[in-house]
């Protein structure tokens, strides 16, 4: 079930002859597509109603429109800025491709007539689906993180996050709960290949896009983060602003006090999607920690923050404010910041440890 799509080449030309092309030509030739796999978990389950399974594959969509876009941004003239000099929410300039990636999204999941109420980064408000069209889940997402990254080409994603209504009608308090409530969470990156990870419940799985063929195979089935890793991704330029506890933290990391181990190595592209994949995969820590600049954090809790500490839990990592566990918390607006850390399950211990050590006021 869990098998992954591969050509292996037993012969000295690359596409073999069609008389030489039978099944001994490939490791595997069972294809687990997204729609299939997610299919094949629900029928586990008798009382399973199809909602959530409709509504993951409608987000799929959205990704495949969305990787579209951004592979053919600079031809169609997709880079820059909105016209008109427009900003989101959070005072950020918008990208032409933020705006088209939001209503694709927004389009793509009103359709699937599954969902009640939708926030994104890219809205001051939070969308209410028409009463006609509305189901039981509510979402919230960011359609394209690190834009800023955009014109040079640089790994984006999208970030979503999915919650159930348990009986309301829609309203903004659907959304402004726990992320521990979240019933699905999960990422595409689109990058050197287009990858798009989802945790459920039951665990997490990745799946690459295949061009050629325009579907999302299963290619990392239930995605286990070790339980330590060596690289540390942080924006170390903002280390003039850092408090005492991320200060020492990194310090140990570089310097490490037992001359036998090894210092961490430090990667980060700026792209969260980017960051946290290859922390996901490798294991690690990442950080955006709040400071003297930020002091509530800058990542945002519902649809940044909230998913992607709900895709490393499940893959048996752990995510903190470095004094609480990120699920725990509950947002008091849909555009509320937080710090966050998250990773390898020892990795984040251990930074927990030094806001043990060296304590602040506020955070």
């Amino acid at each position: 079930m869990c098998s992954t799509f591969r050509h292996d080449r037993h012969d000295s030309s690359f596409f073999p002859s069609y008389q030489s092309q039978t099944t001994e030509n490939f490791a595997n030739t069972e294809i687990i597509t997204l729609p299939r796999h997610i299919l094949a978990e629900q029928r586990k389950y008798k009382d399973a109603s199809g909602d959530l399974s409709m509504l993951l594959v409608s987000i799929q969509l959205g990704c495949k429109f969305v990787a579209n876009a951004v592979r053919k941004a600079k031809l169609v003239n997709l880079t820059g800025l909105a016209a008109g000099g427009t900003s989101n929410v959070q005072g950020e300039e918008q990208k032409k491709l933020d705006v088209l990636a939001n209503e694709i999204f927004i389009n793509a999941m009103e359709d699937s007539g599954k969902v009640a109420v939708m926030v994104s980064e890219e809205n001051d408000e939070a969308f209410i689906v028409d009463s006609a069209r509305r189901g039981n889940y509510s979402v919230v997402f960011d359609p394209l993180d690190g834009s800023s990254n955009i014109d040079c080409a640089v790994s984006i994603g999208t970030i979503f996050g999915v919650y159930q209504n348990n009986g309301s009608d829609g309203e903004v308090k659907d959304v402004l709960k726990p992320g521990s409530e979240m019933v699905a969470a999960g990422y595409c990156l689109y990058g050197s290949s287009v990858v798009l990870v989802m945790a459920t419940k039951n665990g997490v799985n990745g799946y690459t896009l295949d061009p050629s063929i325009g579907e999302f195979i299963l290619s990392h089935p239930d995605i286990k983060i070790p339980s330590r890793g060596k690289i540390y991704s942080i924006n170390e330029g903002n280390s003039k602003y850092w408090y005492e506890p991320v200060s020492k933290y990194i310090e140990h990391l570089k310097y490490p006090e037992d001359p036998k181990k090894s210092p961490y190595g430090a990667r980060y592209v700026g792209s969260m999607v980017a960051d946290v994949h290859r922390t996901l995969l490798y294991g690690g820590i990442f950080g955006y920690p709040a400071d003297k600049k930020s002091a509530k954090g800058k990542l945002r809790v519902l649809y940044e923050c909230f998913p992607m500490a709900f895709v490393l839990e499940k893959a048996g990592g752990k995510a903190t404010t470095g004094t609480a566990r990120i699920l725990d918390m509950v947002p008091e607006s849909i555009h509320v910041r937080s710090p966050i850390w998250l990773g390898s399950a020892e990795d984040v211990g251990e930074v927990e440890e030094y806001f043990k050590k060296y304590p602040i006021e506020k955070l």
